[in-house]
């Protein structure tokens, strides 16, 4: 058994900047889901958005890939379970890249304080 694990932590006013300036920006890392979700949260919309952000990155660093060998910031979706629990959906090449180091789980954890949200992404394989 092998234990891979990824960190981040970003500037909320980094993604709020992304978010207002780059019109592209959350369509083209945002799945629909987590759009939905993250409008739905008021005050609390780029706090959310900024974690879920880095909770892709982390993902990403768990992986080994980053943002290459085909893989994109769509591939990696966080949703929330019926407890409010985040949980990571793979698709596409994350999901082949998942399979491929035979792994059996993915946790995320979440957290947002101070103008900074963080991400921490374990796989077991």
């Amino acid at each position: 058994m092998a234990i891979r694990c990824g960190v981040d932590i970003i500037e909320t006013d980094r993604i709020k900047r992304s978010l207002e300036e780059l019109e592209s920006f959350r369509n083209r890392v945002f799945t629909e889901c987590e759009i939905e979700y993250c409008e739905s949260r008021n005050r609390a919309k780029y706090e959310s958005y900024a974690a879920r952000f880095a909770a892709k990155e982390a993902v990403l660093k768990a992986l080994g890939t980053g943002l290459s060998d085909g893989t994109g910031w769509k591939d990696i979706e966080i949703r929330n379970d019926e407890k409010g629990k985040p949980e990571v959906v793979l698709k596409y090449r994350a999901l082949e890249i998942y399979r491929d180091l035979g792994a059996k789980s993915i946790d995320i954890s979440l957290s947002h304080s101070g103008g900074h949200a963080i991400a921490f992404a374990v796989i077991e394989a």
